[in-house]
């Protein structure tokens, strides 16, 4: 099918890849020259503007970094809201529900149907198509587009309403920061202890604690001390005040929340929000006075 794709980060550009790989032809739009030119030399198209993409598709896919720039490709001058063809947008960005629910809204104004489909996976599994897709919106308009998301990865159709999706993905990104933040402080503990960081890893892995960030972020980034897994910290600062937020208008308990969040406020005034998210380590590191891995 023809597709719009806006935003060509580091997500997006692996998932707009594994489109036009698939079959699928792409119109496609980035602020950036380099982001686009690769996509451009697998046949892709290029658009002057959100609304330029919206103009010459039914079908638009967004993968944007900020609840801001997502407002703003869908609702704002120049965005895809003034499009011509549009018929659907797909914002596969984490924005939250409020914000989800707003953008749903401004677009229905305009006859064009808002499908929340946050991915979850990491730039691995964007490159491998092993994404953990969640989609929420009317049921028809998933079915129509539901192919095109598998490529991605697996598929889970969340709920028919604004948001719901997103709400998934928070809960989601929640486990996995705090799996982060608790994975570093258990593995400083054992090493002032003077235990092997390796060793513990692989107890960990073999035994009940085992977790994500354990079982790959560790091994792949932290051990090695290349901290390089492809996510940004303003990233997943962004999801856990999210749904820190989520949490208390919704009236539910976020003791844990609230903790793991002043962790990420804490390694993104360190380290800068471009830093990658396996900054975290570094700063329990300096807080314990220990090293975590050898370095290459």
């Amino acid at each position: 099918m023809d597709i719009g794709f806006i935003g060509l980060g580091n997500m997006g550009q692996p998932m707009a890849r594994r489109l036009i790989e698939a079959g699928h032809k792409l119109i496609v739009y980035d602020t950036r020259n380099d982001a686009v030119a690769p996509l451009v030399a697998l046949g892709a198209q290029v658009a002057a503007s959100p609304q330029d993409v919206a103009d010459r598709v039914e079908t638009v896919m967004a993968s944007l970094p900020s609840l801001q720039i997502s407002e703003k490709v869908a609702t704002g001058e120049g965005g895809v809201i003034h499009g011509k063809r549009i018929k659907r947008f797909i914002d596969l960005s984490t924005t939250g529900s409020r914000v989800a629910a707003k953008i749903a809204a401004a677009l229905a104004k305009n006859n064009i149907v808002q499908i929340d489909s946050p991915v979850s996976g990491g730039v691995g599994g964007a490159k491998k198509g092993t994404l953990a897709v969640m989609v929420s919106g009317p049921k028809a308009d998933i079915e129509l587009v539901k192919d095109a998301l598998g490529v991605f990865g697996k598929v889970f159709v969340i709920g028919d309403k604004p948001g719901m999706a997103q709400t998934m993905k928070l809960a989601n990104n929640f486990l996995s920061a705090t799996a982060m933040a608790a994975t570093a402080e258990a593995v400083a503990m054992g090493v002032k202890a003077g235990l092997d960081a390796a060793v513990m890893i692989d107890v960990i892995n073999a035994g009940s604690g085992r977790t994500t960030a354990s079982d790959g972020k560790f091994p792949q980034a932290i051990l090695p001390r290349t901290f390089n897994y492809g996510f940004g910290t303003a990233l997943m600062l962004k999801d856990v005040r999210l749904c820190a937020e989520e949490a208390k208008g919704l009236n539910v308990p976020d003791a844990v929340m609230r903790t793991v969040l002043d962790q990420w406020e804490a390694t993104n005034t360190q380290y800068g929000g471009d830093s990658d998210f396996t900054a975290i380590v570094k700063m329990i590191e300096q807080r314990a006075g220990v090293t975590i891995g050898k370095k290459p």
